[in-house]
Order: C-alpha cells, then structure tokens, then sequence
C-alpha cells in the first residue's frame, strides 16, 4: 500500500510540504517523528480521522525530508529549522492558534513552537517527546542506535531491515504483523528518497531547562517499553510544568497512537474538550 497523496504548500527557500487536511473546528496539528521513511499519515492515520469526526479541523504534515515533503540534500536538519518550516505552513494556512499533538521528534518540535509562540499553542498533547534528554542519552538507547546503523549504513536498507527497524517501536510486533507489513510498504518508497543529511545532520538540543516556561496545558503519553526515548522523561516534564498529566502505559513501546489507538483518541478528546 502506498501512501495517499493530500495537499501541498510553497513555503520560504523554495520548499514544499505535503499535508494531510480534514475537518472543520479547532485546528489540531500532528507531528511526526522521525526514522526511515516516517510521514505524518502513516504515524497518526489511526487518530486523525477520529479528531476530524469529533468536529476538529486537523492538519497532518510531512515535515521537510519526509513523506512527500521536499527533501533537501543542502540543509542541516535541526530543531529550529523543523519549527521554523511548520510555522511557516500554519502562516500560509491561516491557522492563527492551534493544539499541538507531537510525538518523538515532533514532541520536540512542538515543545520548541509552544516555547518559542506561546501565544499560538493552546495545547500539547506528546507522545514520548524527544529533545529533553542530552544526546548522549538518546545515543544509547537501543532503538536509536538501530535506526542510526541502519539508515546510514553504507549497506542500503531493505524491506526486511526496515522491518526489523520498526519492530524496535512496539513492545509486541509479533501481534501486530499486519500493521507492520503495511508500515513497511507505505515508509520503503519514502526512505529510498530521504537523503543522508535527514539523520547525519540532525541536531536537537535538550530542552529540559526550558519546561516551566510553557504556559498552556499537556497531556502525555509513554510507553514504559520505549526503546527510544526514556520513559523516565515524563517526571522531567511533570516536574517542571504546571497542568500537566501523563499517561504511563505498561506492555507499550514508542508508538502509544499506534499500539493502544482507541484509548489514545479517547483521552486525547477528553482533553480537548476540557
């Protein structure tokens, strides 16, 4: 299966991003993570129509060196850069205030716009954000260790790779090889495309100083079989931030939407609707 085609959006330095749109309402803004071929409909495909239902206007973008976003050789992929182009898309879209749900990388990204335009985010919701750890602790996480290798190895990665790879994001994968198989074939075209520089140049800083100074409300969500973000970042973030809640899951790895997607979505438009 491949992925399916939306919209896209000029932005500055000739830049393009593709975007998935559905609904009317409050605007809600995924973010993906990063890794192999990632794109924002095949992180959050299992949630977003639900959010579109219950009366939300969401928009699910690739960001820049993903999915059918542009892909640039010449850029170094840090987290300003990453924030700078999103915000970029919400100015050409005209969304003015937003909910902002990131997960992994696009956690970081979204605790860096909610840091950066307060005024713009009324709400976060994140799902095992990165970018509150330093990178050395990222660096010896198992599953970031295998993405790296696998990525940038000289040897091309195959389906089979790619496979294994994403297996490291689910704390069952034998139960849900279904799911997997259709990950594969909709991330294998995409990351054939992905330039080195996605994960060689990627640089994002620890954060973690800066949580208190985030004023609008955040529900959380961690697996405590994360092989790529430690879980132990959820007390960071209830230790600094005020109106906060996070949901620890057992028997659940980096993908919380993806391996329990109907409490996701419940608690998620719970939250919203407060």
């Amino acid at each position: 299966m491949s992925l399916p085609e939306g919209k896209f959006c000029e932005i500055d330095n000739d830049l393009s991003i593709h975007y998935h749109e559905e609904g009317a309402g409050s605007v809600l803004v995924f973010i993906h993570g990063s890794g192999p071929g990632a794109s924002g409909y095949s992180n959050f495909k299992l949630n977003y129509p639900a959010m579109a239902d219950a009366g939300y206007r969401v928009i699910v973008p690739d960001l820049i060196g993903y999915g059918f976003s542009s892909k640039p050789s010449d850029r170094e992929y840090h987290l300003e850069f990453f924030s700078d182009c999103l915000m970029s898309l919400l100015d050409k879209l005209g969304v003015d205030d937003c909910v902002l749900i990131g997960n992994s990388l696009g956690g970081a990204i979204a605790i860096s716009l909610s840091l950066r335009f307060p005024e713009r985010v009324n709400k976060l919701i994140l799902m095992a954000p990165g970018g509150i750890e330093d990178i050395s602790v990222y660096m010896g996480m198992r599953g970031i260790q295998a993405m790296m290798s696998g990525f940038l190895s000289d040897e091309k990665l195959t389906p089979d790779g790619l496979k294994n790879l994403l297996e490291l994001q689910l704390f069952a994968p034998d139960t849900m090889q279904d799911l997997l198989e259709q990950a594969v074939s909709e991330r294998f075209p995409v990351m054939e495309q992905q330039p080195a520089e996605v994960l060689s140049t990627l640089k994002v800083p620890d954060q973690t100083e800066a949580l208190s100074q985030i004023a609008c409300p955040i529900l959380g969500f961690w697996g405590m079989n994360d092989l790529f973000c430690p879980p132990s970042g959820a007390m960071k973030i209830l230790d600094r931030c005020n109106n906060t809640r996070f949901q620890l899951l057992t028997e659940c790895g980096h993908w919380v939407m993806v391996e329990y997607p109907e409490l996701f979505n419940r608690e998620c438009l719970a939250f919203l609707a407060e």
